[in-house]
């Protein structure tokens, strides 16, 4: 559950100007695609080193729109994590294309590069890696492997604003589809989301998608969707992406008290010089993750399990990944625990939940 207080305390720096915008927006009469969206989608792409962004309604329709602009046979197949959040999973069905779950590292929790080739099929099309909880994938292994096989790379980039893998951000190596949901590091007052990439047919497609597929008003040249950001949300991440180093800064030096802090008994995420890690989560796995829950929401911490179900196990991919079995994911999604880690949140509070723990 969201801890709507905290959200609201990690937003307060920003009220000021966030009130400037809206009344911008709402002084222009302009609430469709208009420059504010405009504005942000230059600022972004310029912030990720891409030459395009389009702004589009949320972060699942960002992932659907690319596979939707790829144009795959249906029935087509393509690779992705069995521990991801069930949205990247979604995305392939709604396309009438076939998931195939790919077992992540276990020190990373990303998609393990070793077990991707093995997955590959005449049918395979397409990789969609997730940079979860703010890491990157490693990428050079998986960049290789889909130039070997000419299959088409998607990033959900939904946890990893500003993340870099080896100096280069991510959604800089295949098309990057992107969720400004209200939680993430890059968040708006509301759903939001973005696919970015330096090729220009593909962002005319997208930008075409989104918007009923019509280029010009009225005249409709494929069948697309109504997905768009809105003005409002889009002035409201341009003033929130000006703040973005801090919010990150702020993030990855309460991760190293954490990570310097909490006991071996905690396994921590893995540090490595290669990955520039914005803790969007900073998650730890116990084997006794429920009682630790429950003793430290007994000394008012309050924390979340991302995520409690692997997708595998969800009632909603019956008939879907019935027969599979992903032990990795499994238990990950059994000893995962994320900790207090908000823009809001200060050094003596994450002390606070440091001591706490290091007494389970």
């Amino acid at each position: 559950m969201i801890d709507y207080e905290n959200l609201k305390k990690a937003n307060e720096k920003f009220f000021d100007e966030y009130k400037k915008s809206f009344d911008a927006t709402l002084n222009s009469g302009w609430f469709i695609l208009g420059n504010a969206v405009k504005n942000f989608e230059e600022e972004f792409a310029r912030f990720n080193t891409n030459k395009y962004c389009v702004g589009v309604a949320n972060g699942l329709d960002a992932l659907i729109l690319c596979l939707r602009a790829l144009q795959f046979e249906r029935g087509s197949e393509v690779i992705v994590p069995s521990n991801t959040y069930i949205a990247t999973i979604l995305s392939i069905l709604q396309n009438d294309l076939k998931p195939i779950l790919v077992e992540p590292d276990i020190r990373t929790y990303n998609i393990d590069p070793k077990k991707i080739e093995e997955a590959i099929t005449p049918k395979t099309k397409a990789i969609m890696v997730v940079h979860l909880y703010g890491k990157s994938c490693d990428m050079d292994p998986i960049v290789a492997i889909a130039k070997k096989y000419n299959l088409a790379l998607i990033e959900d980039c939904a946890q990893s604003h500003g993340a870099t893998y080896k100096g280069k951000m991510t959604g800089t190596f295949g098309f990057g589809a992107f969720s400004f949901y209200p939680t993430k590091n890059l968040g708006c007052l509301g759903d939001g989301g973005a696919v970015n990439t330096d090729d220009e047919e593909f962002a005319k497609k997208i930008r075409m998608l989104r918007n009923y597929g019509s280029e010009k008003k009225y005249y409709n040249d494929v069948v697309g969707y109504n997905s768009r950001l809105d003005e409002v949300q889009a002035g409201f991440l341009s003033v929130k992406l000006r703040h973005l180093k801090e919010i990150t800064d702020h993030k990855r030096n309460l991760a190293s008290l954490y990570h310097n802090g909490l006991k071996n008994d905690f396994i921590k995420p893995e540090v490595h010089p290669d990955f520039y890690d914005v803790f969007h989560i900073y998650n730890v796995r116990h084997p006794k993750r429920d009682a630790l829950k429950e003793y430290l929401l007994k000394n008012d911490i309050k924390t979340e399990i991302h995520y409690p179900v692997p997708p595998h196990k969800q009632n909603a991919m019956k008939g879907v990944l019935d027969g599979n079995d992903f032990p990795i994911s499994s238990e990950i999604h059994s000893t995962t625990l994320s900790l207090p880690i908000s823009f809001c949140h200060s050094e003596s509070d994450v002390q606070r939940v440091i001591d706490v723990m290091n007494r389970f």
